[in-house]
């Protein structure tokens, strides 16, 4: 691993960036490996309801702009930190101040919203701090020490829940302690020199193209975080340890791709690699949707896990988003704003699917969600297609 070998060679302020990104990673994902289970065993949820936690969970996606825009006086740095307070809280809430779902979803909000300040800033600080024409490797490198940090988590929760008797109590107090670290390391970076954007709320139609990007990210997004943890949870009814157990594999896998990836973005551009996943993503749809129809049952739940760890390799694209943004921003400072507001664009469309994922779930079955996601996926990649990165003034 030569780009961990480099990192003891980097610049203080990279260095605090990524052992806080390791750190907030470790935190996610001891969450993400155990809130499924954690739902399904304390609440009982019907399948409706799982889906209808996505719009507290998602609200904060949407509100982020507005959100950003009366912290305009906090630097990207600080904001980042205090973004990481929010979700230590609101953990910390969750697991030990909620005893009914509806007071368990008013804490999730808090959590959620800590969570989704920091999307736009980890994008753009990763980009700030990377040489120039290297901007994919910089990202892909960030996203392998994330990927690591999942790995670390998700090893935790498995031996944690199968050899040291773990409660969920337990794995809420290490994830608040991982953010709670992470938020020290922020608050120990340099704030950013030069005056931070103050109009997150105002829309370009020259990224009109970055948006209906974001329109389709949020729109498959649940796929992904909702509805295919949701299969291995209740379809095949697996325990916490299966998603914890698959999540360090994708890490493992994501240790060498994210580096690949951001490379193959700085060589083959961002086009390629947004249409390319839009292809595989429909394989990936119809596999969650119809392994266990076509395939026996034990063929059919490594099917899907199999899905499960390409579809987490292909979240990561999300950089490629990021990238094109930087690319054909007019000025500097449109990218933060920017990226501010795809995620809450990306929101918007992400908490509509996951209600009507919901709904279909119920009425019609689990299989029709992921046909559901088919169809995004198809329009993705049309849209893809049209991407282009402006020449270089002279």
């Amino acid at each position: 691993m030569t780009w961990i070998k480099r990192l003891g060679l980097a610049p203080r302020e990279l260095k605090l960036f990524a052992f806080a990104s390791l750190a907030m990673g470790i935190g996610y994902s001891i969450f993400d490996s155990t809130f499924n289970n954690f739902l399904n065993e304390r609440y009982s949820l019907s399948g409706f309801q799982r889906s209808f936690i996505e719009f507290p969970r998602e609200l904060p996606g949407f509100l982020v702009v507005f959100v950003s825009a009366l912290l305009w006086f906090l630097c990207t740095r600080r904001l980042g930190a205090w973004s990481l307070v929010l979700s230590f809280a609101g953990v910390l809430l969750i697991g030990f101040l909620a005893p009914t779902y509806a007071i368990m979803v008013f804490f999730l909000f808090i959590y959620s919203l800590g969570q989704h300040l920091f999307m736009p800033i980890a994008s753009t600080i990763g980009m700030e701090l990377a040489e120039e024409g290297k901007t994919g490797q910089r990202l892909g490198q960030l996203n392998a020490i994330r990927n690591l940090a999942a790995i670390m988590g998700s090893f935790v929760v498995f031996f944690g829940f199968k050899y040291l008797g773990f409660s969920f109590q337990h794995s809420f107090v290490l994830v608040a302690v991982s953010l709670g670290f992470a938020a020290l390391l922020m608050f120990s970076m340099k704030p950013e020199e030069g005056q931070r954007p103050r109009l997150f709320l105002k829309l370009r139609k020259e990224y009109r193209l970055f948006y209906w990007l974001n329109v389709l990210a949020g729109s498959r997004k649940q796929i992904f975080i909702t509805f295919a943890p949701w299969v291995i949870v209740t379809v095949f009814n697996q325990p916490t340890q299966t998603l914890a157990t698959l999540m360090t594999i994708g890490g493992v896998i994501g240790i060498l791709f994210q580096p690949f990836l951001g490379r193959m973005i700085d060589r083959l551009g961002e086009r390629f690699v947004l249409a390319s996943e839009a292809v595989l993503l429909i394989f990936v749809c119809l596999g969650y949707g119809f392994s266990k129809f076509v395939l026996p049952t034990g063929a059919a739940f490594i099917a899907v896990c199999i899905f499960y760890l390409l579809d987490q390799m292909l979240f990561s694209v999300s950089m490629a988003r990021s990238m094109y943004m930087k690319k054909i921003a007019i000025r500097p400072e449109d990218v933060q704003s920017a990226l501010t507001a795809g995620v809450t664009i990306d929101h918007v469309f992400s908490i509509s699917v996951a209600l009507l994922g919901g709904v279909i779930w119920n009425a019609f079955g689990f299989q029709y969600v992921f046909l559901l996601g088919v169809a995004i996926a198809i329009v993705n990649f049309f849209v893809a297609l049209q991407v282009r990165i402006p020449s270089p003034q002279v």
